[in-house]
Protein backbone atom coordinates (compact mmCIF):
# COMPACT_ATOMS: atom_id res chain seq x y z
CA UNK A 1 0.00 0.00 0.00
CA UNK A 2 0.86 3.50 -0.29
CA UNK A 3 0.83 6.41 1.69
CA UNK A 4 2.87 9.13 3.95
CA UNK A 5 4.75 8.06 6.88
CA UNK A 6 3.09 8.88 10.14
CA UNK A 7 4.22 9.55 13.53
CA UNK A 8 2.04 7.93 16.24
CA UNK A 9 -1.23 5.54 15.33
CA UNK A 10 -0.87 6.34 11.87
CA UNK A 11 2.29 4.96 11.05
CA UNK A 12 0.95 1.52 12.95
CA UNK A 13 -2.17 1.39 10.50
CA UNK A 14 -2.94 1.34 6.89
CA UNK A 15 -4.74 3.89 5.38
CA UNK A 16 -5.14 4.39 1.48
CA UNK A 17 -5.39 7.51 0.31
CA UNK A 18 -2.57 8.35 -1.48
CA UNK A 19 -1.01 10.95 0.59
CA UNK A 20 1.74 13.68 -1.18
CA UNK A 21 4.85 14.93 0.10
CA UNK A 22 5.58 18.39 -0.94
CA UNK A 23 9.25 18.55 -0.99
CA UNK A 24 12.15 17.45 -3.27
CA UNK A 25 14.21 19.97 -4.84
CA UNK A 26 16.09 17.79 -6.65
CA UNK A 27 19.16 18.84 -5.10
CA UNK A 28 22.90 16.78 -4.92
CA UNK A 29 26.35 16.97 -5.47
CA UNK A 30 26.34 15.00 -8.59
CA UNK A 31 22.96 16.35 -9.86
CA UNK A 32 22.51 20.42 -9.63
CA UNK A 33 19.43 20.53 -12.22
CA UNK A 34 16.18 21.61 -10.51
CA UNK A 35 12.77 21.07 -11.96
CA UNK A 36 10.82 24.65 -11.94
CA UNK A 37 7.19 25.88 -12.18
CA UNK A 38 6.57 28.95 -14.10
CA UNK A 39 3.08 31.00 -14.00
CA UNK A 40 2.64 33.83 -16.54
CA UNK A 41 0.41 36.67 -15.49
CA UNK A 42 -2.31 35.36 -17.80
CA UNK A 43 -4.00 32.12 -18.19
CA UNK A 44 -1.95 31.79 -21.56
CA UNK A 45 1.07 31.49 -22.56
CA UNK A 46 3.02 34.59 -24.84
CA UNK A 47 4.83 33.94 -28.16
CA UNK A 48 8.10 35.11 -26.17
CA UNK A 49 7.92 32.23 -23.50
CA UNK A 50 11.07 29.59 -24.87
CA UNK A 51 13.32 32.94 -25.76
CA UNK A 52 12.28 34.31 -21.99
CA UNK A 53 13.37 30.47 -20.14
CA UNK A 54 15.99 30.49 -22.09
CA UNK A 55 17.55 33.97 -21.50
CA UNK A 56 17.55 33.29 -17.55
CA UNK A 57 19.37 30.25 -18.18
CA UNK A 58 16.26 27.47 -18.31
CA UNK A 59 14.67 24.82 -20.80
CA UNK A 60 11.27 23.85 -21.44
CA UNK A 61 10.15 20.74 -20.95
CA UNK A 62 6.60 21.05 -20.69
CA UNK A 63 3.97 24.25 -22.04
CA UNK A 64 0.62 24.23 -20.00
CA UNK A 65 -0.80 26.91 -22.48
CA UNK A 66 -4.42 26.44 -21.14
CA UNK A 67 -3.30 28.03 -17.84
CA UNK A 68 -0.27 30.12 -18.41
CA UNK A 69 2.07 26.77 -17.17
CA UNK A 70 5.94 26.18 -18.18
CA UNK A 71 7.82 23.40 -16.47
CA UNK A 72 11.29 24.25 -16.80
CA UNK A 73 14.85 22.78 -16.21
CA UNK A 74 17.99 24.31 -15.22
CA UNK A 75 21.16 24.52 -13.18
CA UNK A 76 21.91 27.71 -13.31
CA UNK A 77 21.64 29.00 -9.90
CA UNK A 78 20.47 32.48 -10.44
CA UNK A 79 17.49 31.26 -12.82
CA UNK A 80 15.15 32.15 -10.44
CA UNK A 81 16.98 35.92 -9.94
CA UNK A 82 16.70 35.85 -13.74
CA UNK A 83 13.01 35.73 -14.40
CA UNK A 84 12.67 38.52 -11.53
CA UNK A 85 13.00 41.29 -14.29
CA UNK A 86 10.09 39.38 -16.43
CA UNK A 87 6.63 41.43 -15.77
CA UNK A 88 4.81 38.71 -17.42
CA UNK A 89 5.58 36.03 -14.88
CA UNK A 90 3.69 36.36 -12.06
CA UNK A 91 5.12 33.27 -9.95
CA UNK A 92 8.06 30.80 -10.19
CA UNK A 93 9.08 28.45 -7.86
CA UNK A 94 11.28 24.89 -7.58
CA UNK A 95 8.61 22.21 -8.88
CA UNK A 96 6.76 20.27 -6.09
CA UNK A 97 7.09 16.70 -6.17
CA UNK A 98 4.43 14.44 -5.14
CA UNK A 99 5.78 11.17 -3.43
CA UNK A 100 4.58 7.88 -2.31
CA UNK A 101 5.84 5.87 0.56
CA UNK A 102 5.64 1.92 0.51
CA UNK A 103 4.26 0.69 3.68
CA UNK A 104 5.20 -3.13 4.52
CA UNK A 105 2.71 -3.96 7.26
CA UNK A 106 4.01 -6.78 9.45
CA UNK A 107 2.99 -10.21 9.34
CA UNK A 108 1.09 -9.67 12.80
CA UNK A 109 -0.90 -6.62 11.03
CA UNK A 110 -4.23 -8.00 10.92
CA UNK A 111 -6.14 -10.82 10.34
CA UNK A 112 -7.01 -11.07 6.34
CA UNK A 113 -10.83 -11.38 5.52
CA UNK A 114 -11.98 -14.68 3.46
CA UNK A 115 -14.54 -13.65 1.20
CA UNK A 116 -17.37 -15.94 0.54
CA UNK A 117 -19.28 -15.25 -2.29
CA UNK A 118 -23.46 -14.98 -1.68
CA UNK A 119 -25.32 -17.83 -3.27
CA UNK A 120 -25.87 -15.59 -6.83
CA UNK A 121 -21.40 -15.44 -6.45
CA UNK A 122 -21.39 -11.59 -6.06
CA UNK A 123 -19.95 -9.99 -2.39
CA UNK A 124 -22.91 -7.77 -2.44
CA UNK A 125 -23.35 -8.49 0.96
CA UNK A 126 -19.87 -7.42 2.03
CA UNK A 127 -20.46 -4.44 0.60
CA UNK A 128 -22.10 -2.24 3.39
CA UNK A 129 -20.74 0.96 2.57
CA UNK A 130 -22.47 0.89 -1.36
CA UNK A 131 -25.75 -0.86 0.27
CA UNK A 132 -25.89 2.11 2.36
CA UNK A 133 -25.57 4.80 -0.08
CA UNK A 134 -27.64 2.90 -2.94
CA UNK A 135 -30.69 2.31 -0.25
CA UNK A 136 -29.87 -1.47 -0.75
CA UNK A 137 -29.50 -1.13 -4.30
CA UNK A 138 -32.57 0.92 -5.01
CA UNK A 139 -30.76 4.19 -6.61
CA UNK A 140 -29.60 1.70 -9.47
CA UNK A 141 -33.05 0.98 -10.68
CA UNK A 142 -33.66 5.23 -10.73
CA UNK A 143 -30.34 5.81 -12.25
CA UNK A 144 -27.38 3.61 -13.11
CA UNK A 145 -25.66 5.96 -14.94
CA UNK A 146 -26.14 4.05 -18.67
CA UNK A 147 -28.29 1.39 -20.28
CA UNK A 148 -27.08 -1.88 -20.83
CA UNK A 149 -28.33 -3.81 -24.19
CA UNK A 150 -26.99 -7.20 -25.33
CA UNK A 151 -24.00 -6.95 -23.27
CA UNK A 152 -23.23 -3.63 -24.37
CA UNK A 153 -23.53 -0.85 -22.26
CA UNK A 154 -24.55 3.07 -23.42
CA UNK A 155 -23.06 5.75 -20.50
CA UNK A 156 -25.00 8.20 -20.00
CA UNK A 157 -21.74 9.79 -17.98
CA UNK A 158 -18.25 9.87 -17.56
CA UNK A 159 -16.22 9.56 -14.48
CA UNK A 160 -12.36 10.39 -14.84
CA UNK A 161 -10.19 8.91 -12.39
CA UNK A 162 -6.78 10.74 -11.58
CA UNK A 163 -4.89 8.23 -10.02
CA UNK A 164 -2.26 5.18 -10.37
CA UNK A 165 -4.12 3.64 -13.40
CA UNK A 166 -6.89 1.03 -13.66
CA UNK A 167 -7.10 -2.51 -14.61
CA UNK A 168 -9.01 -2.09 -17.62
CA UNK A 169 -9.56 -5.76 -17.84
CA UNK A 170 -11.25 -6.21 -14.21
CA UNK A 171 -14.07 -8.24 -15.02
CA UNK A 172 -15.96 -5.70 -12.97
CA UNK A 173 -14.87 -3.25 -14.89
CA UNK A 174 -14.04 -4.05 -18.72
CA UNK A 175 -17.51 -2.95 -19.34
CA UNK A 176 -17.30 0.28 -18.11
CA UNK A 177 -13.68 1.29 -18.82
CA UNK A 178 -13.53 3.75 -21.90
CA UNK A 179 -10.09 4.63 -22.12
CA UNK A 180 -7.46 6.84 -20.45
CA UNK A 181 -3.84 8.50 -20.54
CA UNK A 182 -0.71 8.13 -18.93
CA UNK A 183 1.19 10.91 -18.68
CA UNK A 184 4.12 9.46 -17.26
CA UNK A 185 7.56 10.24 -19.21
CA UNK A 186 9.79 7.60 -20.28
CA UNK A 187 11.93 6.48 -17.96
CA UNK A 188 9.63 7.51 -15.28
CA UNK A 189 10.14 10.73 -13.30
CA UNK A 190 13.27 10.27 -11.48
CA UNK A 191 14.97 8.86 -15.49
CA UNK A 192 15.91 5.51 -14.84
CA UNK A 193 12.62 3.32 -14.97
CA UNK A 194 13.10 1.18 -18.02
CA UNK A 195 9.86 -0.56 -17.53
CA UNK A 196 7.87 3.29 -17.98
CA UNK A 197 8.24 3.51 -21.60
CA UNK A 198 6.11 6.86 -22.34
CA UNK A 199 3.58 5.27 -23.84
CA UNK A 200 0.23 7.56 -23.33
CA UNK A 201 -1.76 4.35 -23.59
CA UNK A 202 -0.20 2.76 -20.50
CA UNK A 203 -2.56 3.02 -17.78
CA UNK A 204 -2.00 -0.12 -16.54
CA UNK A 205 -2.14 0.09 -12.43
CA UNK A 206 0.73 -0.94 -10.73
CA UNK A 207 -0.19 0.02 -7.24
CA UNK A 208 -3.70 -1.01 -6.82
CA UNK A 209 -5.29 2.34 -6.00
CA UNK A 210 -6.96 3.41 -8.93
CA UNK A 211 -8.56 0.56 -9.58
CA UNK A 212 -9.93 0.29 -5.84
CA UNK A 213 -11.61 3.94 -6.65
CA UNK A 214 -12.86 2.98 -10.11
CA UNK A 215 -14.46 -0.20 -8.72
CA UNK A 216 -16.44 1.86 -5.81
CA UNK A 217 -17.53 4.84 -8.92
CA UNK A 218 -18.60 1.83 -11.49
CA UNK A 219 -17.62 -1.50 -10.46
CA UNK A 220 -20.14 -3.86 -12.20
CA UNK A 221 -20.04 -7.61 -11.43
CA UNK A 222 -18.91 -9.40 -8.24
CA UNK A 223 -19.27 -6.18 -6.32
CA UNK A 224 -21.12 -2.77 -7.60
CA UNK A 225 -19.83 0.71 -7.32
CA UNK A 226 -22.41 3.61 -7.09
CA UNK A 227 -23.44 3.58 -10.82
CA UNK A 228 -22.94 0.36 -11.81
CA UNK A 229 -23.09 1.50 -15.53
CA UNK A 230 -21.29 4.85 -15.47
CA UNK A 231 -18.08 5.04 -18.00
CA UNK A 232 -14.43 5.55 -16.06
CA UNK A 233 -11.54 7.03 -17.68
CA UNK A 234 -8.05 6.59 -15.85
CA UNK A 235 -5.49 9.31 -16.17
CA UNK A 236 -2.42 7.93 -14.54
CA UNK A 237 0.17 10.05 -13.19
CA UNK A 238 2.17 8.08 -10.79
CA UNK A 239 5.03 6.15 -12.61
CA UNK A 240 6.16 2.94 -10.80
CA UNK A 241 8.36 4.32 -7.46
CA UNK A 242 4.60 6.03 -6.99
CA UNK A 243 5.50 9.64 -7.53
CA UNK A 244 4.39 13.02 -9.66
CA UNK A 245 5.45 16.65 -9.97
CA UNK A 246 2.75 18.80 -9.79
CA UNK A 247 2.48 19.58 -13.84
CA UNK A 248 1.41 15.66 -15.48
CA UNK A 249 -1.53 16.37 -12.65
CA UNK A 250 -2.65 19.62 -13.41
CA UNK A 251 -2.28 18.43 -17.22
CA UNK A 252 -4.67 15.26 -16.40
CA UNK A 253 -6.88 17.86 -15.11
CA UNK A 254 -6.85 19.93 -18.32
CA UNK A 255 -6.97 16.21 -20.89
CA UNK A 256 -9.77 14.85 -18.75
CA UNK A 257 -12.05 18.76 -19.27
CA UNK A 258 -10.69 18.30 -23.00
CA UNK A 259 -12.31 14.36 -22.73
CA UNK A 260 -15.63 15.67 -21.52
CA UNK A 261 -15.76 14.13 -18.67
CA UNK A 262 -18.61 15.07 -16.31
CA UNK A 263 -16.84 14.10 -13.06
CA UNK A 264 -13.32 13.97 -12.35
CA UNK A 265 -11.90 12.24 -8.86
CA UNK A 266 -8.81 13.01 -7.29
CA UNK A 267 -8.10 10.54 -4.49
CA UNK A 268 -5.05 12.46 -3.85
CA UNK A 269 -4.19 15.21 -1.67
CA UNK A 270 -0.84 17.06 -0.34
CA UNK A 271 0.70 20.11 1.16
CA UNK A 272 1.80 22.91 -0.18
CA UNK A 273 3.20 25.07 2.14
CA UNK A 274 3.81 28.99 0.49
CA UNK A 275 7.05 30.33 2.71
CA UNK A 276 9.67 27.97 3.86
CA UNK A 277 13.41 28.02 3.88
CA UNK A 278 15.94 25.26 2.95
CA UNK A 279 19.48 25.58 3.62
CA UNK A 280 19.35 29.06 3.75
CA UNK A 281 17.18 29.76 0.51
CA UNK A 282 13.38 31.09 0.74
CA UNK A 283 11.62 29.46 -1.16
CA UNK A 284 7.13 29.27 -1.87
CA UNK A 285 4.98 26.98 -3.70
CA UNK A 286 2.83 30.03 -5.01
CA UNK A 287 3.27 28.76 -8.57
CA UNK A 288 2.40 25.52 -7.61
CA UNK A 289 -0.92 26.64 -6.07
CA UNK A 290 -1.58 29.39 -9.19
CA UNK A 291 -1.54 26.30 -11.35
CA UNK A 292 -3.64 24.16 -9.66
CA UNK A 293 -6.14 26.68 -9.16
CA UNK A 294 -6.44 27.75 -12.77
CA UNK A 295 -6.23 24.09 -14.04
CA UNK A 296 -9.39 23.32 -11.45
CA UNK A 297 -11.35 26.35 -12.99
CA UNK A 298 -10.68 25.54 -16.42
CA UNK A 299 -12.22 22.20 -15.81
CA UNK A 300 -15.21 23.73 -13.83
CA UNK A 301 -15.85 26.21 -16.61
CA UNK A 302 -15.88 23.08 -18.84
CA UNK A 303 -18.75 21.78 -16.98
CA UNK A 304 -16.73 19.19 -15.15
CA UNK A 305 -17.24 18.60 -11.28
CA UNK A 306 -14.07 17.99 -9.27
CA UNK A 307 -14.33 15.68 -5.85
CA UNK A 308 -11.13 15.38 -3.72
CA UNK A 309 -9.97 13.47 -0.69
CA UNK A 310 -9.55 15.39 2.54
CA UNK A 311 -6.58 13.26 3.44
CA UNK A 312 -5.60 11.25 6.37
CA UNK A 313 -3.71 13.03 8.86
CA UNK A 314 -6.59 13.47 11.37
CA UNK A 315 -5.84 17.87 10.88
CA UNK A 316 -8.31 20.29 11.45
CA UNK A 317 -7.65 22.28 8.67
CA UNK A 318 -9.13 25.82 10.26
CA UNK A 319 -6.33 25.65 12.51
CA UNK A 320 -3.39 27.04 10.31
CA UNK A 321 -0.64 27.12 12.01
CA UNK A 322 -1.37 22.61 13.29
CA UNK A 323 -0.99 22.45 9.44
CA UNK A 324 2.48 24.24 9.49
CA UNK A 325 3.61 22.55 12.49
CA UNK A 326 2.78 19.33 11.28
CA UNK A 327 4.98 19.84 8.44
CA UNK A 328 7.52 20.56 10.13
CA UNK A 329 7.40 18.32 12.79
CA UNK A 330 7.24 15.46 10.04
CA UNK A 331 9.23 17.04 7.02
CA UNK A 332 11.44 19.76 8.09
CA UNK A 333 14.48 19.64 10.05
CA UNK A 334 17.72 21.62 10.63
CA UNK A 335 17.82 22.55 6.89
CA UNK A 336 14.42 22.36 5.88
CA UNK A 337 11.63 25.23 7.93
CA UNK A 338 8.40 25.43 6.84
CA UNK A 339 7.29 29.45 8.01
CA UNK A 340 3.85 30.53 5.74
CA UNK A 341 0.61 29.33 5.12
CA UNK A 342 0.15 25.71 4.58
CA UNK A 343 -2.79 24.54 1.67
CA UNK A 344 -4.06 21.44 1.21
CA UNK A 345 -4.45 20.70 -2.26
CA UNK A 346 -6.07 19.86 -4.22
CA UNK A 347 -8.94 19.52 -1.06
CA UNK A 348 -8.40 23.08 0.41
CA UNK A 349 -8.75 24.87 -2.87
CA UNK A 350 -11.91 26.45 -4.29
CA UNK A 351 -14.41 24.81 -7.07
CA UNK A 352 -14.08 21.40 -5.69
CA UNK A 353 -16.24 18.93 -3.38
CA UNK A 354 -13.96 17.89 -0.65
CA UNK A 355 -14.98 14.67 1.04
CA UNK A 356 -14.43 13.33 5.51
CA UNK A 357 -14.63 10.01 5.29
CA UNK A 358 -17.28 8.21 7.75
CA UNK A 359 -17.41 4.99 8.44
CA UNK A 360 -20.49 1.95 8.94
CA UNK A 361 -21.11 1.93 12.88
CA UNK A 362 -21.29 5.76 13.84
CA UNK A 363 -23.08 8.99 13.03
CA UNK A 364 -21.51 11.05 15.22
CA UNK A 365 -17.91 10.07 14.85
CA UNK A 366 -15.58 10.22 11.27
CA UNK A 367 -13.12 7.64 10.94
CA UNK A 368 -10.04 8.05 13.12
CA UNK A 369 -7.74 9.23 10.64
CA UNK A 370 -10.03 11.64 8.55
CA UNK A 371 -9.01 15.13 7.86
CA UNK A 372 -11.57 17.54 9.31
CA UNK A 373 -12.17 21.01 9.29
CA UNK A 374 -14.70 24.34 8.58
CA UNK A 375 -15.09 25.65 5.52
CA UNK A 376 -12.96 22.72 4.44
CA UNK A 377 -15.31 19.99 4.34
CA UNK A 378 -18.03 19.60 2.04
CA UNK A 379 -19.72 16.26 2.90
CA UNK A 380 -18.73 12.86 4.24
CA UNK A 381 -18.85 9.42 2.46
CA UNK A 382 -18.24 5.94 3.68
CA UNK A 383 -14.21 5.54 3.65
CA UNK A 384 -14.77 2.60 6.37
CA UNK A 385 -12.26 2.21 9.51
CA UNK A 386 -11.50 -0.77 11.60
CA UNK A 387 -14.24 -1.10 13.27
CA UNK A 388 -15.79 0.61 16.74
CA UNK A 389 -13.62 -1.75 18.96
CA UNK A 390 -10.25 -0.52 17.58
CA UNK A 391 -11.48 3.07 17.85
CA UNK A 392 -11.76 2.76 21.74
CA UNK A 393 -8.63 0.52 22.28
CA UNK A 394 -6.51 1.83 19.22
CA UNK A 395 -5.22 -1.92 19.99
CA UNK A 396 -3.93 -3.21 16.15
CA UNK A 397 -5.18 -6.65 17.43
CA UNK A 398 -8.97 -5.07 17.82
CA UNK A 399 -9.35 -4.27 14.36
CA UNK A 400 -11.99 -5.93 11.80
CA UNK A 401 -11.32 -5.50 8.38
CA UNK A 402 -14.58 -6.15 7.52
CA UNK A 403 -15.44 -2.46 8.62
CA UNK A 404 -13.34 -0.98 5.51
CA UNK A 405 -14.46 -0.85 2.20
CA UNK A 406 -14.32 -3.80 -0.55
CA UNK A 407 -13.59 -2.69 -4.08
CA UNK A 408 -11.58 -4.06 -7.25
CA UNK A 409 -8.20 -5.19 -6.83
CA UNK A 410 -6.00 -5.31 -10.14
CA UNK A 411 -6.31 -8.98 -11.16
CA UNK A 412 -2.23 -9.15 -11.44
CA UNK A 413 -1.46 -8.33 -8.22
CA UNK A 414 -0.40 -9.90 -5.05
CA UNK A 415 -3.56 -10.16 -2.50
CA UNK A 416 -3.48 -7.02 -0.39
CA UNK A 417 -2.43 -8.04 3.30
CA UNK A 418 -6.48 -7.26 4.74
CA UNK A 419 -7.71 -10.04 1.88
CA UNK A 420 -8.01 -13.54 1.01
CA UNK A 421 -9.86 -15.13 -1.56
CA UNK A 422 -9.54 -19.13 -1.56
CA UNK A 423 -10.82 -19.23 -5.34
CA UNK A 424 -7.95 -16.93 -6.17
CA UNK A 425 -5.36 -16.88 -3.85
CA UNK A 426 -2.74 -15.82 -5.94
CA UNK A 427 -4.65 -12.81 -7.45
CA UNK A 428 -7.91 -12.17 -5.45
CA UNK A 429 -9.03 -9.20 -7.76
CA UNK A 430 -10.74 -7.47 -4.69
CA UNK A 431 -9.13 -5.59 -1.40
CA UNK A 432 -10.56 -3.97 1.68
CA UNK A 433 -9.12 -0.84 2.11
CA UNK A 434 -10.26 2.03 4.05
CA UNK A 435 -9.08 6.15 3.74
CA UNK A 436 -10.32 9.43 2.52
CA UNK A 437 -9.65 7.73 -0.90
CA UNK A 438 -12.44 5.54 -0.25
CA UNK A 439 -14.37 8.08 0.50
CA UNK A 440 -13.93 10.55 -2.22
CA UNK A 441 -15.27 8.09 -5.06
CA UNK A 442 -18.54 7.61 -3.79
CA UNK A 443 -19.04 11.12 -3.96
CA UNK A 444 -17.68 11.08 -7.67
CA UNK A 445 -20.38 8.31 -8.38
CA UNK A 446 -23.31 10.01 -7.06
CA UNK A 447 -21.99 13.34 -8.89
CA UNK A 448 -22.13 10.61 -11.80
CA UNK A 449 -25.39 9.69 -11.32
CA UNK A 450 -26.81 13.08 -10.72
CA UNK A 451 -25.47 14.14 -14.12
CA UNK A 452 -26.72 10.89 -15.72
CA UNK A 453 -30.08 12.52 -14.58
CA UNK A 454 -29.61 15.76 -15.17
CA UNK A 455 -27.57 16.05 -18.11
CA UNK A 456 -27.75 19.81 -17.90
CA UNK A 457 -26.61 20.62 -14.66
CA UNK A 458 -23.12 22.98 -13.69
CA UNK A 459 -21.17 21.30 -11.20
CA UNK A 460 -22.13 24.32 -9.03
CA UNK A 461 -26.10 22.36 -9.44
CA UNK A 462 -24.67 18.96 -8.71
CA UNK A 463 -22.84 19.62 -5.87
CA UNK A 464 -25.79 22.13 -4.38
CA UNK A 465 -28.17 18.87 -4.69
CA UNK A 466 -25.44 16.95 -2.88
CA UNK A 467 -25.33 18.96 -0.16
CA UNK A 468 -29.16 19.39 -0.31
CA UNK A 469 -29.46 15.70 0.21
CA UNK A 470 -26.87 14.72 2.52
CA UNK A 471 -27.94 13.15 5.42
CA UNK A 472 -27.88 15.09 8.55
CA UNK A 473 -24.76 13.52 10.72
CA UNK A 474 -23.22 14.64 13.59
CA UNK A 475 -23.80 18.32 14.75
CA UNK A 476 -27.42 19.11 13.38
CA UNK A 477 -26.68 21.58 10.31
CA UNK A 478 -23.45 22.13 8.55
CA UNK A 479 -20.85 21.18 11.05
CA UNK A 480 -16.40 20.66 10.37
CA UNK A 481 -16.88 16.89 10.70
CA UNK A 482 -19.03 15.79 8.11
CA UNK A 483 -19.96 19.49 6.36
CA UNK A 484 -23.58 19.57 5.05
CA UNK A 485 -23.64 15.90 6.17
CA UNK A 486 -22.93 12.09 4.50
CA UNK A 487 -23.94 11.83 0.80
CA UNK A 488 -26.08 9.50 -0.31
CA UNK A 489 -26.92 8.39 -3.63
CA UNK A 490 -30.76 7.39 -3.52
CA UNK A 491 -31.57 10.66 -1.50
CA UNK A 492 -29.86 12.70 -4.04
CA UNK A 493 -31.98 10.53 -6.97
CA UNK A 494 -35.60 11.42 -5.46
CA UNK A 495 -34.93 13.96 -3.54
CA UNK A 496 -35.91 12.32 -0.14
Amino acid sequence: MKKRKKAMALAATSILAISLSSFNLHTSATSPTKSFLIAYNQSSLPKTYQTDIKNAGGVVINAIPEIGGLEVRSSNPNFLSNLKSNASIIAANVEMKYRLDDEQPAAADGKPVTLTPDQDGTYWSSQWDIQHLTNDGKSFGIESGGTESNGKVTHKAIVGVIDTGIDAEHPDLEANYVGGKSFVPAGGYSGNDKKETGDPNDVLDREGHGTHVAGSIAGNGKIKGVGPNLGIRAYRIFDSSGSAPTAPIVEAIIQAAKDKVDVVNMSIGGYDNLKYEFSGTRYSDIADVLLWKRAIKYAVNNNVTIVTSAGNESLNYADKKSLTDYLNANYGDTNLVYKGVTIETPGGLPGVITVSSSNKWSKDQLAFYSNYGNSFITVAAPGGDNGPKYAETANLNDRDFTYRTLSTWPTYLAPYFTTIDPEHPEHPGYAYLHGTSMASPKVAGIAGVIKAAHPDYKPAQVEALIEKTALDYGKPGHDAYFGSGEANAYTALTGK
